[in-house]
């Protein structure tokens, strides 16, 4: 059912909300997921009535509801539902354990859950002692669960409600030392706080279009990146495109179907689908596409320039963190110009490469990057002020990246400080090493992680993902190295894998690879 507001109905949506978007173009096409697809006004409509049935459960301001769902149709409409409630919404991660569900719970003080798990049953004993007074399955019944379609049955057709625009949210940090962090992610235009607003505008400047726009979604949606994405279309009145899990086949096919014209991955992903056969990325025609962006995890010069090559001139590069926001951009026209480089800060960001006694190096010199945003945190959710190991006093966020800045301020990323091997006093960056491995054609991932020795502290072992049909070995790859990497920075083993671990957002888990080789060590990096 299409829903067509009224005028003054029309008149009380904010610009750029569902509400203004389903008034002003009702039976547009808004959102694609597969073969379903719902317009402006039907999931304003939606959200309206899931909005209510909410309200009727208890839930109000200030509530907090947990989203435990793949990247699928119903999570726009139940964000916008928790938007018009005033809720705040807390994205987590589908593949937690019960233990890590009932920390998050737990630390996050929730209210309520939603989740698509085949199984919902099997989450029941995480919810032992929370504070819960709704679990809601979206697909499967189960005990302790009401459905999503039982919910929205039992609730009348709701009057309007109308949002100030997306709901505030949380993320959890992966948890790669410690238990995962809460960090809130409330960030929006104030009049009150001028240089807060201009910073927001840079970020948002660099993402606009011109015309028509249709965006791909596929990052998960417990990272910050995907409801960024959501709602930066749904700010547009775009198209979204959602891919509940990446292939990279269907990506191209989702591209060409659609006319897509704006797709943000992870390296990985873009990894994935260099590896394709190329007549598999021939047949798609990928001519509608206007910007490409890269982020979440360093970028070698050789994957931005297949990239450039084969996907077109029109990559973007962004570096940030959850913690910090954005911190820098890469625009198309300084590829070329910096190839390696992730660009540089956006408007007020200030970057300083820190040596490890915390003095300021100067231009040129590789040190730990920290950094200065409008939007840094101060603490994570429920937990005390950040100590100055994290934060110091002058506002300044330890981002456990390793780089330099150059003579024209451009920022060059290492590494991750955790992922540098340090053999015989010497710093070895992992990234360097994985960038030379990549140049094999053979080659769809690798990883390099440092290993005890008992001589030099640690040595380079790395991992390697061949391409599908690809077959390579160890001694072609130690040759291969050879003439492009300094005999010190050489992996002394190489092992093939048929495929590396990884985070739902695509990133290598290094802790997986490395915790049988330290597990009887304590690492000094």
């Amino acid at each position: 059912m299409n829903t067509v507001l009224s005028t003054t109905a029309a008149a009380a949506a904010l610009p750029g909300t569902l509400e203004h978007w389903a008034a002003a173009q009702p039976d547009a096409v808004a959102l694609i997921e597969g073969e379903r697809q719902l317009r402006w006004g039907e999931w304003n409509a939606q959200a309206d009535r899931l909005a209510a049935a909410l309200q009727a459960r208890g839930l109000g301001p200030g509530d907090i509801v947990v989203l435990r769902t793949q990247t699928r149709l119903e999570w726009p409409v139940i964000a916008s539902a928790l938007a018009k409630l005033g809720c705040w919404l807390l994205g987590l991660n589908w593949r937690l354990t019960n233990a890590e569900i009932r920390h998050v719970l737990n630390n996050s003080r929730a209210n309520a859950i939603v989740c698509d798990d085949a199984d919902p049953e099997a989450l029941l004993p995480a919810f032992e002692g929370q504070r819960l007074t709704l679990a809601v399955s979206l697909d499967a019944p189960a005990a302790g669960f009401v459905t999503l379609a039982e919910l929205m049955a039992g609730t009348p057709m709701a009057l309007p409600l109308f949002s100030t625009g997306d709901p505030p949210l949380i993320i959890y940090t992966s948890g790669t030392t410690g238990l995962p962090k809460g960090v809130v992610l409330d960030r929006k235009p104030s009049a009150d706080d001028p240089v807060t607003t201009e910073y927001l505008l840079d970020v948002r400047s660099k993402r606009q279009t011109a015309g028509r726009a249709a965006y791909l979604l596929s990052m998960p949606m417990h990272h910050g990146s995907g409801p960024g994405q959501l709602w930066s279309a749904q700010r547009a009145g775009a198209l979204t495109v959602l891919q509940r899990r990446f292939d990279a086949d269907e990506a191209l096919a989702l591209i060409a179907r659609h006319r897509l014209t704006h797709w943000t991955g992870v390296p990985t992903m873009y990894k994935r689908i260099a590896a394709l056969p190329p007549e598999a990325i021939a047949r798609h025609d990928l001519g509608s596409i206007e910007q490409l962006t890269v982020g979440a995890a360093p970028v070698s010069a050789e994957l931005k320039s297949w990239i450039i090559a084969h996907l077109g001139d029109c990559l973007h590069e962004g570096y940030g963190s959850t913690e910090t926001g954005m911190i820098t951009h890469m625009p198309p026209a300084t590829q070329q110009a910096k190839p390696g480089s992730s660009g540089l800060p956006y408007r007020h960001v200030r970057i300083e490469i820190r040596a490890a006694d915390g003095a300021v190096l100067p231009t040129g010199e590789t040190g730990e990057i920290w950094t200065w945003t409008p939007a840094n945190i101060r603490n994570y959710l429920n937990a005390p002020p950040l100590d100055a190991e994290t934060l110091d006093a002058r506002g300044f966020f330890r981002t456990g990246d390793m780089g330099h800045l150059d003579a024209d301020g451009y920022l060059w990323i290492s590494d991750r400080a955790k992922d540098m091997v340090i053999a015989g006093g010497v710093n070895i960056y992992p990234a360097e090493i994985e960038a030379a491995l990549l140049t094999h054609p053979a080659l769809s991932d690798a990883a390099v992680i440092g290993i005890p020795d008992e001589e030099m502290g640690e040595r380079v072992m790395a991992f390697c993902e061949p391409k599908p049909g690809h077959g390579v070995t160890e001694d072609e790859l130690l040759a291969h190295c050879a003439g492009r990497l300094a005999s010190y920075k050489r992996p002394r083993a190489i092992r093939i894998v048929d495929e590396l671990p990884r985070n739902t957002v695509g990133k290598l888990l290094k802790r997986e690879l490395r915790a049988p080789f330290w597990k009887n060590h304590q690492r000094q990096v």
